[in-house]
C-alpha cells in the first residue's frame, strides 16, 4: 500500500471517530430510535394510562386474609394499561444493580414503584430523571421479595414457602415494556426527616437536611472490606435530647465504596429502599456528590436547662364525668362519649389507685365517636423552646385511633374546635398489640417550631358499629411541658 493510500484512511477514520463523539460528550442521547419512537406512539394510541396507586392496588399481598404472605401471588396484566413516571435511581456508581426506582412526578412525587431488570449499567439508556412509559400488558406486579411491600414489576412469578414474587424481566421483555420519551427531567428531591419516612416513599429520591453519621464512624469508609455484599452505616440528626436514626447502605460493587465517610453535618440525597429481609427502611447513594456534610456537627439539648412550665397527673380531678377542670376542654364531636377521669385499677405503670384521662367507644350505640381532649393554653413566646412529654395506655384499641395535634388558631371554644388548623405532632403512641396494663412514653416532643398561644388535642376516633373493632379505650397520663430556663 503506498504512502498517499495510507494518509487517506487515516484522514477517513480520524474524521468518522470524531463525528461520533465531539468535544467529549458521553452523555445520554436524547433521542429515540425509530423502533422505540414508534412502540411508544402506538402504546399511547391503543393502551389506558393508569395511576401508580392503581398499579399498586391490582396486588393483594394477602387474598386469604390470614395476616401473612404465604398466599401472595403476583397479578398479571391483561389489559393494555401503561404507568409512565420518572427515574429515580442511577447505577452508574455501581450502588444498584438490576434494578430501578421509578416516581410518578419529578418534583413532590405521591407514588413510586420497583422495576426488576436482568439487566446491568442501565444508566445508559435509562439516566436519573428519565421519563418513562411502562407497558404493563403481559408484566406481573408483586413483590421482588414477599412481604417487603416494595411494589415491584416484573416477569413470571415464582413460588416457595413464602409465597409468589416476580422475576426480572428479561432484554426482550425490557425493549417492549420499558420505553422511554426523549424527556429528562430534573429529579427534585423530596424534603423529609427521618421520622417521616414511610413505606409510601420507597423508590423516591428525597432530602435529609441537618444529618451527620453517628459519632462512633469517624475515621470510616463508606463500605467495611469485612463485608460481603452492603455496609450499613448509622446516619444521626439531632432532635432535641437525643437523635433521630436512619440506616445508609453502601453496596460492595460501588465505585465510592472505599471514600472516607464525612465527619460534619449537612445534607443528604437518596433513594428510600429497604434493606435485604425489607426488615427495615434505607437510604441508598446515587452518587457522593449528594452528600454534602461539612458544618459543624449538631448539639443535643441538657435537660438541666428545662424547667417544667407545666404538668397535668389528672389526680383530685372528679372522676365518671367529662373532663373539664385545671383548664382542660373535652368536646365529643361525634356521639355523646367523651373524655373521663378514671381511677385506674391495674397493676401497671403509672400503677393502681392513679387518676388517669380515658376515651372508649365501647358500648356507646353509636357507629362513630369523635372525642377531643384539649389541653390548657401554652405561651410558646415565653421562652425559646418547649418540648411535650405524656404516656398513653390502651385496652383493646384495635382499629380505633388516636391523634395528638397541635394548633395556633383555636379560640378556645367547643363550636370552633372542628374548624380550626390541628397539626399532627410526631408521638409516640401506644399500639394495638401493647399489653394493657404497659404505658408508653410519648418522647419528648419539640414545639420550637410554633409560636403564639398553642394547645395540644388528644382525638379519640373510634365507634360501635354492628361489626368493626373500633370501640377501643385509650388512656393518657403525666402530661407535661418543659421549657428552656
Amino acid at each position: 500500500m503506498n504512502k498517499f493510500l495510507k494518509l487517506i484512511l487515516v484522514v477517513i477514520a480520524s474524521v468518522t471517530i470524531t463525528s461520533c463523539v465531539q468535544d467529549d460528550d458521553y452523555t445520554v442521547p436524547g433521542s429515540l430510535g425509530d423502533e422505540e419512537n414508534k412502540a411508544l406512539q402506538d402504546l399511547l394510541a391503543t393502551s389506558t394510562e393508569v395511576s401508580f396507586d392503581y398499579a399498586k392496588a391490582l396486588y393483594d399481598s394477602d387474598p386469604n386474609n390470614d395476616g401473612d404472605n404465604d398466599d401472595a401471588i403476583p397479578y398479571e396484566v391483561e389489559n393494555d394499561i401503561y404507568i409512565k413516571g420518572y427515574i429515580s435511581s442511577s447505577d452508574r456508581t455501581g450502588n444498584f444493580y438490576k434494578e430501578l426506582y421509578i416516581q410518578n412526578s419529578s418534583e413532590n412525587p405521591t407514588s413510586a414503584m420497583k422495576i426488576t431488570l436482568d439487566q446491568v449499567d442501565n444508566y445508559n439508556q435509562f439516566n436519573k430523571g428519565r421519563e418513562v412509559y411502562v407497558k404493563l400488558t403481559g408484566l406481573y406486579i408483586g413483590e421482588e421479595r414477599t412481604g417487603s411491600n416494595v411494589y415491584t414489576i416484573g416477569a413470571t412469578p415464582e413460588f416457595d414457602q413464602f409465597g409468589g414474587t416476580v422475576t426480572s424481566l428479561n432484554f426482550n421483555q425490557i425493549a417492549q415494556n420499558v420505553l422511554r420519551s426523549s424527556t429528562s427531567e430534573e429529579i427534585i428531591p423530596l424534603n423529609l426527616s427521618f421520622s417521616e419516612i414511610t413505606d409510601q416513599h420507597v423508590g423516591m429520591f428525597v432530602q435529609v437536611d441537618n444529618v451527620e453519621f453517628a459519632d462512633n464512624l469517624a475515621g470510616l469508609q463508606y463500605f467495611d472490606p469485612i463485608e460481603v455484599y452492603d455496609t450499613a452505616r448509622t446516619l444521626q440528626s439531632c432532635n432535641g435530647f437525643g437523635y433521630d436514626t436512619f440506616i445508609l447502605e453502601t453496596s460492595s460493587f460501588s465505585s465510592f465504596k472505599a471514600f472516607d465517610l464525612p465527619t460534619g453535618n449537612g445534607t443528604i440525597k437518596a433513594v428510600v429502599s429497604k434493606t435485604f429481609d425489607a426488615v427495615s427502611f434505607i437510604l441508598a447513594l446515587n452518587s457522593v456528590d449528594d452528600v454534602a456534610m461539612e458544618g459543624a456537627r449538631c448539639s443535643l439539648l441538657d435537660l438541666g436547662d428545662f424547667a417544667t412550665i407545666f404538668e397535668e397527673d389528672f389526680e383530685g380531678m372528679s372522676t365518671g364525668s367529662a373532663i373539664s377542670s385545671n383548664g382542660w376542654t373535652s368536646y365529643a364531636e361525634v356521639g355523646t362519649y367523651n373524655w373521663r377521669a378514671l381511677t385506674t385499677t391495674d397493676a401497671g405503670n403509672p400503677g393502681p389507685g392513679n387518676t388517669i384521662a380515658s376515651m372508649g367507644a365501647y358500648n356507646s350505640n353509636t357507629d362513630v365517636n369523635i372525642a377531643w381532649l384539649i389541653s390548657p393554653s401554652i405561651d410558646l413566646d415565653a421562652q425559646s423552646t418547649e418540648f411535650v412529654n405524656f404516656q398513653s395506655s390502651n385496652s383493646f384499641s384495635d382499629e380505633s385511633e388516636l391523634q395528638v395535634l397541635i394548633s395556633t388558631d383555636w379560640d378556645g371554644t367547643t363550636a370552633n374546635v372542628a374548624t380550626a388548623t390541628w397539626t399532627a405532632l410526631p408521638a409516640t403512641v401506644v399500639g394495638a398489640d401493647v399489653y394493657y396494663e404497659d404505658w408508653i412514653d410519648s418522647g419528648l416532643i419539640n414545639l420550637s417550631s410554633y409560636s403564639g398561644t398553642a394547645y395540644v388535642a388528644f382525638k379519640y376516633i373510634g365507634g360501635f358499629p354492628s361489626s368493626g373493632d373500633i370501640d377501643g379505650t385509650f388512656e393518657i397520663d403525666n402530661y407535661k411541658i418543659l421549657g428552656e430556663n
